[in-house]
């Protein structure tokens, strides 16, 4: 075969392969460990997500161009419950005005074949609600579809740190991640040391959901969210141990009977409670404290020590499950210390982990004693 022949052959079939469709690269996989200690296989990079809880920590630590890439919410958690909040993501996030809904744990809406129709890569759900959907999960599970846990409710700081370090590895924001969670590790602790060196008795504090009004006896909190926080921070929650499951109302008789020192409301801008507490974006410190004031002017109340001492108080209730809690935990650890914190500002820190984290920036009323 001449040198000539050769090179039109090899011409060819050089040609004949770029013809041919190339094979695709092979998918990766990454596997990570959850909050639960769950070994989880997850394709790398993901490319559809479903999340159904914790939308601004997922936006804090994946970012705003993260949203590209998930297919499906819970809506009810957060445009039914906070729609003040939902409007200001909506704006920045294109996807999210129509983003489809695939039912939420908590009403047992949740959907397992609506997931199943978006053909989610992964699945992030919450501890408490991935608890609960035992015939969800097995679908999904079934369908090859891979449920990551995570969760901050518990308001335990290894929670938190995991949970963070687990969206980050799945989402490609492992640094952000890691940032975030060194963040929160120091403030956590800054808070343990502070309240350690201010030593004295714990004071006693009552928390109540400030979310149908004060005729209304709303959730306080025995050993999770708001009530570990209290624990946590150095204070005696009345509640622990007096209730029956993790959340749920304290008889008025048994306020006045612990007689707290200091009391937190929980309020937010949930829709269709005109007798909330409202507290976040939209609110002044006026407007909270005139839905704060007939809490305290509740019967018996004013004799209670907290009331007689002005140590009343209203703070977001979407605080208490979120990577900002680390302000919140300044804030009622302040109350409580006066002042071990008083070179503390938690609205400070609250403002500046919006202007780093979060697409929105703050503004309105998050944490407001009732006495200015």
């Amino acid at each position: 075969m001449t040198i000539l022949r050769r090179i039109f052959l090899t011409g060819l079939l050089v040609a004949f392969s770029f013809a041919l469709p190339q094979p695709t690269a092979q998918a990766q996989t990454i596997e990570i460990t959850d909050v639960l200690g769950r070994k989880v296989t997850v394709k790398s990079p993901v490319e559809r997500v479903v999340l159904t809880f914790y939308f601004e920590e997922f936006t804090a630590i994946a970012g705003v161009d993260a949203w590209k890439k998930v297919v499906g919410i819970s809506r009810t958690p957060w445009e039914g419950w906070r729609p003040a909040i939902f409007s200001r993501y909506a704006p920045l996030i294109p996807n999210l005005a129509g983003m489809p809904d695939v039912g939420f744990a908590e009403d047992n809406s949740f959907s397992a074949e609506k997931t199943i129709a978006l053909r989610p890569d992964v699945v992030f759900m919450a501890e408490w609600a991935f608890k609960a959907q035992s015939t969800a999960r097995e679908q999904l599970a079934a369908a090859g579809i891979p449920v990551v846990v995570i969760d901050y409710n518990a308001q335990k700081l290894e929670n938190h740190l995991a949970s963070t370090r687990v969206i980050g590895k799945v989402m490609g924001a492992e640094a952000r991640a890691e940032e975030i969670a060194l963040l929160y590790e120091r403030e956590h602790k800054d808070v343990l040391r502070r309240i350690a060196a201010a030593g004295g008795a714990r004071p006693k504090v009552y928390v109540e959901l400030g979310q149908a009004g004060p005729e209304t006896i709303g959730n306080t909190y025995n050993n999770t969210m708001w009530g570990n926080v209290i624990t946590t921070v150095g204070g005696e929650n009345i509640a622990t141990g007096k209730i029956p499951g993790p959340w749920g109302p304290l008889a008025a008789e048994a306020v006045i009977a612990a007689n707290p020192d200091v009391i937190f409301i929980a309020g937010s801008s949930w829709l269709n409670r005109p007798k909330a507490v409202k507290t976040g974006y939209d609110m002044t410190p006026d407007t909270t404290r005139a839905t704060l004031r007939p809490y305290a002017e509740r019967p018996g109340w004013s004799e209670l020590s907290a009331v007689k001492a002005g140590r009343v108080y209203a703070l977001e209730h979407g605080l208490g499950r979120s990577l900002a809690d680390f302000a919140a935990m300044q804030f009622i650890a302040k109350q409580l210390y006066p002042a071990a914190f008083a070179d503390v500002d938690p609205e400070a820190s609250l403002k500046a982990f919006h202007a780093t984290y979060l697409p929105v920036p703050f503004s309105g009323a998050w944490m407001v004693p009732l006495k200015p």
